[in-house]
């Protein structure tokens, strides 16, 4: 990708590039999926550029030559160049707008880290890739910020909800997870962070690696802890007493592959996996079915066949009502209960 943006520039600003060329290097502004590789292009060229010689660069004469082409081209096809002629300078006008913003970012605020925030909507798992080359899996209804601008700068994300992590090793720059009771700091590595808000708990589960669970000053925890693989550490929010235990991390990071594997699962926990997978709403109309616990798999089920299997596995009755599913004990327990 990098070297194809290189020659698409290259090619767009040479002195006797053709209209198609020009067309082609401005239209790389266009597209949000190339943005990371493109302005790295950009501040490559700015770093050339000697800030004693002048108050700013010269960014109009970057695209110069577009204009003397147009020129050359218009006499020949006068009434379409007209027409593209103004969306040219319109474009090269954002292009310039641009170049100005990548210029300041580089330039004056180069020590700050620049944030951006992904989202994965409920009923949906979200894939990003970082900068850097970190892989990063989004659960339902989690937020993630993260960091992007700068080598300089610490590799570092702050997350609402739950995440897989595969990070790429740098050992001058580790990766930090900062979550609402502590931080996870790695230099390289895979494990999951669940860390929502809403339920003031922070679980990590270690698949490969090493991980530092930190006791910074924003931390509810006294001191670090390492973590191996194949152990987890949870914290509930004001306890400040951790627990750390040995388990298998394909039962915590199996929903990325959209699976759900459930190790005597409370109900009342499974209900807001649900409702986080399937973006619908439970109500439970008899609490005693709370108590009930499950040990299952699944992978690919609908939400009304997955409710049939818990129906016959745990002897509870569902009723779909418009958005919401309402769970009440089934009639043979309740039966077999007098």
């Amino acid at each position: 990708m990098e070297n194809q943006i290189k020659n698409i520039l290259k090619r767009g600003n040479t002195e006797n590039a053709g209209i198609e060329s020009r067309q082609e290097m401005l239209s790389l502004f266009h597209q949000p999926e190339i943005e990371y590789a493109l302005k790295d292009e950009l501040v490559k060229e700015l770093e050339g550029w000697n800030a004693s010689e002048a108050s700013s660069p010269n960014l109009k004469k970057i695209f110069a030559n577009i204009w003397t082409t147009i020129k050359k081209q218009e006499r020949q096809k006068k009434a379409k160049i007209r027409y593209l002629n103004m969306g040219m300078r319109i474009a090269a006008a954002l292009v310039i707008g641009l170049l100005l913003g990548v210029f300041v970012t580089s330039r004056v605020t180069r020590e700050a880290p620049v944030f951006y925030t992904a989202h994965s909507p409920l009923g949906s798992v979200s894939e990003l890739e970082l900068p850097d080359g970190t892989t990063i899996f989004l659960n339902s209804g989690s937020d993630i910020k993260y960091s992007v601008n700068s080598k300089r700068n610490p590799r570092e994300v702050f997350l609402d909800g739950e995440a897989w992590f595969q990070v790429e090793r740098d050992k001058k720059r580790p990766f930090v997870v900062h979550t609402p009771l502590y931080n996870v700091q790695v230099t390289g590595t895979k494990f999951n962070v669940k860390a929502y808000k809403s339920e003031n708990r922070v679980t990590t589960t270690l698949e490969e690696g090493e991980v530092v669970i930190s006791s910074d000053k924003n931390s509810q925890i006294n001191r670090d802890f390492v973590l191996n693989p194949g152990q987890q550490l949870a914290l509930s929010g004001g306890s400040g007493k951790p627990e750390i235990q040995q388990v298998n991390p394909k039962w915590f990071t199996a929903w990325k592959d959209n699976k759900l594997i459930l190790v005597n699962m409370p109900l009342k926990e499974l209900i807001v996996l649900l409702e986080r997978k399937y973006g619908v709403e439970f109500v439970i109309k008899d609490d005693s079915v709370l108590n009930y616990h499950c040990d299952a798999a699944f992978q690919g089920e609908s939400l009304i066949e997955l409710m049939d299997i818990l129906k016959k596995m745990i002897a509870i009755d569902y009723k779909v009502v418009g958005q919401t599913i309402e769970i009440t004990t089934s009639e043979t327990s309740k039966k077999e209960g007098k």
